[in-house]
């Protein structure tokens, strides 16, 4: 049984990863959208459609939506500080500096979630686990080629806010494994609603105001859906 746990349990994850996979091409693909107001409304919707999947529960579900409201001021934090701070960095690079170094500055959080997971009750690091995330870096500069290597000062910002990101993802994914391991998958929903609404706030207050045309509703509901709604549901809040 226990065998057969572990392999349900890499396959979600390995599919969430294919979903997240496609966050770059769709957030490329939304065009001018704001970074704050993109947040807003892919997380606007992927909470939304979850919270819906929840209370068609019936009775368990709303039981389960009840129990938002008892969870830890440390689960929220962790929670909307990961979504959040990850992904409007995320955004933010991919519009401040080409896409393919972006991405890649990005994908350094597998690396860091394998650093900050020495900080973790009974874990150590080892050499060669930095030595394997190092060489699957190593691998992918080496795929894409030459635009990843022509990095240009002009593009410093979105550099340093793919860095951001990558920091940001490894320490919520420890984190959330260290203070976080009880929550239920089901809360990610509400962690999607508060993420939302922080960001709807921000662009209200701090971006230009933008009417998405018929575009950037459909690449934000398929964002909505895919990697900011299933891949989180498929992976739980547990990392």
């Amino acid at each position: 049984m226990a065998g057969s746990s572990v392999g349900a349990a890499t396959l979600l994850g390995s599919v969430a990863i294919l979903l997240w996979g496609s966050l770059a091409l769709l957030t490329t693909l939304a065009g001018p959208v704001p970074p704050f107001l993109l947040t807003a409304i892919t997380f606007g919707l992927a909470g939304i459609v979850g919270t819906g999947f929840i209370l068609l529960r019936g009775t368990a579900g709303r039981k389960a939506v009840a129990a938002w409201a008892k969870q830890s001021p440390r689960a929220w934090a962790i929670g909307v500080g990961g979504l959040f701070g990850y992904h409007l960095l995320f955004f933010v690079a991919l519009r401040a500096a080409p896409a393919v170094q972006a991405n890649l500055i990005n994908y350094l959080w597998p690396l860091c979630i394998v650093v900050f997971s020495a900080f973790l009750p009974g874990e150590r690091l080892r050499w060669f686990h930095c030595l394997g995330g190092l060489l699957g870096l190593a691998g992918t500069i080496l795929l894409v080629g030459g635009p990843a290597l022509a990095v240009q000062i002009e593009f410093l910002p979105g550099y340093l806010a793919a860095l951001g990101a990558a920091l940001c993802w490894g320490g919520y994914s420890v984190l959330s494994r260290r203070y976080c391991a009880a929550v239920p998958t089901d809360f990610v929903a509400a962690l999607c609603l508060v993420t939302a609404l922080l960001a709807g706030f921000c662009h209200l207050v701090l971006e230009a105001v933008y009417i998405p045309n018929a575009q950037d509703w459909l690449v934000m509901a398929i964002m909505g859906a895919g990697p900011l709604g299933a891949a989180f549901f498929l992976l739980g809040y547990r990392h």
